[in-house]
């Protein structure tokens, strides 16, 4: 496609969560650094909240893979499962060795052995749960429950919640106040600032290889902001679509109509279009009953 035309590696606008291309912005920095101190400290539950877009499972990746050898990780995407699936998954992870027709206590021990064994190995688990608004209850009270495992100095298992503005609302029904005491760490991932797009986009051009000057001109910049009020994959695609809009014409540089045809081609900014007609009509009608009104009015007075 355009990787040629604009001298790129690869493309730098990809929604796929790739942690080469995440973006250290001083909040994105912050919520990464107080996910590895929480880490460290191997206490109680650790939240993460966003809204859609706003990059929480780039944040997720990034984090574990900045965690030293001395962790032992699990990752579950999908955390829309009944309590027995979440234990089968976790376990999964963990690679414990399962019978699939095993009960409940024996599923529980040996999740149970697999922790103890790592703890002896001086390793701490940790698990991440993806998308964690849409966690059943019930399955947040099992994690709960499972956490409760511990040695004489620390806990065998540490849970990171990500999950949209809704997590905060489910984490508030009373049947899980418990849980929700236990979050020792809490943070809100905020959108990006006016100036950090601009960065943004500088970042993730230099990661797939761009060396030339300006890409986007100053007011693309302007409708870009505007369009995505800095939803960072928002920005991915309106970037990605800007520039392939900018190689059709055979432009180098991307441009505000470039931006603004991106827009216009993608669902979440697309501006709904007025049927001026259809105002038009409204109009004319709302003046022949105003205009009938009056002179039923006039006749009346008569």
């Amino acid at each position: 496609m355009y990787l040629a035309h604009f001298g790129l590696n690869e493309f730098p606008f990809s929604i796929t969560p790739d942690t080469s291309f995440f973006f250290a912005s001083t909040r994105y920095q912050e919520a990464l650094n107080t996910l590895l101190i929480a880490a460290r400290t191997g206490e109680g539950f650790i939240k993460i909240t966003g809204e859609v877009g706003t990059g929480k499972t780039l944040l997720c990746r990034k984090f574990m893979s900045s965690l030293g050898p001395e962790f032992k990780t699990a990752y579950i995407p999908n955390p829309y499962l009944e309590p027995r699936a979440m234990l089968l998954g976790l376990a999964e992870e963990l690679g414990a060795k399962l019978d699939p027709n095993i009960n409940q206590h024996s599923l529980l021990k040996t999740l149970t052995l697999a922790l103890l064994g790592f703890a002896r190995d001086g390793k701490r688990v940790l698990i991440c749960l993806d998308e964690a608004q849409a966690m059943p209850l019930e399955t947040m009270e099992a994690l709960r429950l499972l956490t409760n495992l511990e040695t004489g100095k620390r806990k065998l298992l540490q849970v990171v919640i990500f999950g949209q503005p809704e997590l905060d609302e489910k984490l508030s029904h009373p049947s899980i106040r418990q849980l929700k005491q236990r979050i020792t760490f809490d943070y809100h991932l905020g959108l990006l600032s006016k100036d950090d797009v601009q960065y943004y986009l500088n970042h993730r051009l230099a990661v797939a290889g761009y060396k030339g000057g300006r890409l986007f001109t100053r007011s693309a910049l302007r409708l870009l902001r505007s369009e995505t009020q800095g939803v960072p994959r928002l920005v991915n695609i309106l970037s990605h679509k800007a520039m392939l809009s900018a190689y059709g014409k055979g432009s180098k540089v991307v441009e505000k109509a470039d931006v603004r045809a991106a827009a216009n081609d993608t669902g979440a900014t697309r501006r709904p279009r007025r049927k001026i007609w259809l105002i038009v009509l409204l109009t004319v009608l709302a003046l022949m009953i105003a205009a009938a009104v009056g002179a039923g009015a006039m006749v009346y007075f008569k």
